[in-house]
């Protein structure tokens, strides 16, 4: 994991309802505090199709219980798409129909071969 604080571009602040409905009345007890959290976006579409994207960072998402991998494409766009396990900093990754069967690709189910481990899958 790197040691950066994310990039600012692809975040959002995080509201906390504090178990509190529209009307302001407590909705569910005992709800409240922690920590401030900021909200990555994150890229599930992964519709630059054939474009290469290389590995920035690996990041921490307080957000949920999977790492984030921070992305540049060719033309200069950051994204955050999901760490899938075996992912490095430096790796290349394309998405859309055509491309390889390698960890961090993304690609329609009926193109990946039996017996890959896939992750992230989208339902249309």
């Amino acid at each position: 994991i790197t040691r950066s604080h994310g990039e600012k571009s692809l975040m959002e602040p995080l509201t906390k309802s504090g178990g509190r409905d529209n009307h302001g009345h407590i909705a569910m007890r005992r709800i409240g505090g922690g920590h401030k959290r900021m909200y990555r976006i994150i890229d599930f579409k992964r519709n630059k199709f054939g474009m290469t994207a290389t590995v920035r960072e690996i990041e921490y998402d307080p957000n949920r219980t999977a790492r984030i991998a921070l992305v540049e494409y060719e033309d200069g766009e950051k994204r955050y798409i999901l760490h899938p396990r075996g992912l490095s900093i430096g790796d290349k990754v394309v998405s859309g129909p055509g491309s390889d069967s390698r960890i961090g690709n993304a690609l329609p189910l009926k193109e990946i071969p039996l017996g890959t481990d896939v992750h992230n899958v989208e339902l249309k």
